[in-house]
């Protein structure tokens, strides 16, 4: 499915507010709230990280009930390691907005990104509260996706149709990107109305497939949430055709994250296929995307495919994998085994994959040559910006 956004609408009855409350001290919009105008059916897949903060725990609860029907995001304080002072803020600030709404608490999902390790602060965000004035304009996705951007350089958004219904999905995240379950933060409205345990089976399979496809630096994030709600306002929709239209939307955003990595300058896509299974697959590609070697080869479009090799050889509990089986491809030029050169020399070969490296796109191929199992991951490469940005991130 082709995504072009500009020509779908977005799903009826989702109303945006975003507003700057002061957590950071540079007057952009940083607090939003995205909420279902009519109830909705909520599916969500959050962090497995141990020092999740109270955002998550709240959310997991909540969505635990399948009727949430919107989150509040805060954006520049991830509200994680603060710990009595800091639930007590997280349910504060999500009691606020779902009284202003009219809703039970238990209706929103909080959702907090930044900084670790510090308070909100509130005096600054209890005077954004007090000018909450629902009813929001309905729609206004593009000033969601920008108020719950950190370090991002550009929103992510992305839009498709499912049959008569249409889903929109939101993302922020180009850095600290290793799931477990979700990545990030993403967040996906939709007015289909589906079988809540059919949605919640599609949400999980496409979020294994894209989110949990994408990684930049092998951290995982202790605020990851990802969430889809769907408000049924365009009437039921064959699972099928919503399945693929939010899959389309999910790779979209994980392209835009997977580019937008911190410092970021090639998008990195590994492509392994012929595996024992879908996990093996899986494994091997993460260990191509996540090698420093690996990323710096890409950054300084250096056609050393031997990097790619000693990636996939990393994977040494994978006894099955056999060098002597294993082909190689950066796009379509086959750089290992040495057979699949055809008349051309190695020099012909490196300039060839030097070529490959020229594009924001670097796509490496791997077949194991084992059976049928396939997956496909995505990454970036590494950059003098990413050690930068990160060296200087809180201060």
């Amino acid at each position: 499915m082709t995504i072009d956004s500009s020509a779908v609408p977005e799903p009826r009855g989702f109303a945006v507010h975003t507003g700057p409350a002061g957590l950071a001290d540079d007057g952009r919009d940083d607090f939003t709230v995205l909420v279902s105008t009519v109830p909705a059916v909520v599916s969500a897949v959050f962090t497995r990280s141990r020092f999740a903060g109270p955002s998550v725990t709240l959310s997991r609860a909540a969505a635990a009930g399948r009727a949430a029907r919107g989150v509040v995001v805060l954006a520049r304080n991830a509200n994680v390691a603060t710990g009595a002072e800091g639930e007590r803020n997280a349910r504060e600030v999500r009691a606020t907005v779902a009284r202003a709404l009219g809703l039970a608490e238990d209706e929103l999902l909080i959702a907090s990104t930044g900084v670790i390790g510090r308070q909100y602060p509130m005096a600054d965000v209890r005077d954004h509260l007090k000018k909450l004035a629902p009813p929001f304009p309905e729609g206004g996705f593009e000033r969601a996706a920008r108020a719950i951007m950190t370090t991002d350089t550009r929103p992510k958004t992305a839009t498709a149709r499912a049959g008569r219904a249409v889903v929109t999905g939101i993302a922020k995240g180009v850095g600290m990107m290793e799931p477990d379950m979700a990545t990030l933060l993403t967040f996906f409205a939709t007015d289909a109305r589906l079988d809540p345990e059919e949605q919640d089976r599609v949400f999980r399979r496409v979020m294994d497939r894209t989110f949990n496809a994408v990684s930049i630096d092998t951290d995982t994030s202790t605020s990851d949430t990802a969430a889809l709600f769907a408000n049924g306002l365009a009437g039921p929709v064959d699972p099928a055709e919503f399945e693929e239209a939010l899959y389309a939307v999910a790779l979209k955003l994980v392209k835009d994250i997977a580019s937008d990595g911190e410092g970021a300058g090639r998008l990195i896509e590994v492509r392994v296929t012929g595996a024992r299974d879908d996990a093996q697959a899986k494994r091997v590609g993460k260990a191509v995307v996540n090698s420093p070697l690996v990323k710096t080869a890409v950054h300084g479009g250096d056609p050393n495919w031997g990097r790619v090799a000693m990636a996939v050889g990393k994977c040494s509990d994978d006894t099955d994998i056999d060098q002597e089986k294993v082909v190689i491809r950066f796009g379509d030029v086959a750089v290992y085994p040495p057979t699949r050169h055809g008349d051309r020399s190695e020099d012909d070969v490196r300039a060839a994959v030097a070529e490959q490296m020229r594009g924001t796109e670097v796509v490496i191929g791997v077949d194991l040559g084992i059976a049928d199992g396939a997956f496909t991951v995505y990454g970036c490469d590494l950059t003098e910006g990413y050690v930068r940005l990160n060296a200087d991130y809180s201060t």
